[in-house]
């Protein structure tokens, strides 16, 4: 019997920025070592803001924990509208089972809301951001000002580091050591290539 790969999942939703997780699903797929798989809200197909009409191959309702090495939630103005009490109970329950999640841009505000900022180090937009968006947000100590971080199993990211945000998934999931993450940090935030060694 086929042994099954552990589920990579991407939520899809009307207006999601779609180019926020490319570079990093790009290197999970190419990795070969896991399933990349589309989460919607229901069945029906969704537009991402770049156009691209997308079927979600599996739901909120059927994600399993316990298949999964991250759960990974791009930005759109979603985020800003109302509190989606699905994705907050399984967003905690991804937490418990310690499942890598990944949030960039205006999903940051899913992770404050369901309380996986506490003494947890995240970024996001900006402070300021989460303070106005979340009103009972009270974890600024642990605010950092940087494009991406990684704490307890958790990925947070600003809206204009999806490379950053990708080097972040690179490192928590082991896809290359930490001189090829760099290598390829370089070629895709700074268009440098890497040197080729003289014979």
């Amino acid at each position: 019997m086929k042994k099954m790969k552990p589920k990579a999942y991407l939520l899809i939703f009307d207006g999601m920025a779609d180019w926020e997780a490319a570079h990093a699903l790009c290197e999970i797929n190419k990795s070969g070592r896991y399933e990349v798989m589309t989460v919607g809200f229901s069945a029906e197909p969704i537009s991402s803001m770049g156009g691209l009409r997308i079927v979600p191959e599996t739901t909120i309702k059927d994600v399993n924990p316990d298949e999964a090495c991250i759960f990974i939630m791009p930005g759109g103005d979603m985020w800003e509208q109302n509190t989606n009490e699905e994705i907050t109970i399984l967003l905690r329950r991804l937490n418990a089972r310690q499942v890598l999640i990944g949030a960039i841009c205006g999903a940051t505000l899913a992770i404050a809301r369901a309380g996986l900022t506490r003494e947890c180090r995240h970024t996001s937009n900006a402070k300021e951001y989460l303070k106005a968006m979340v009103p009972d947000y009270q974890d600024e100590d642990f605010y950092a000002d940087e494009i991406a971080v990684t704490d307890q199993k958790i990925i947070t990211a600003s809206g204009l580091g999806s490379v950053e945000f990708g080097r972040e998934v690179i490192r928590a999931l082991n896809l290359y050591s930490e001189a090829d993450t760099q290598v390829w940090f370089e070629m895709f935030k700074h268009g440098v290539y890497p040197r080729a060694e003289a014979a």
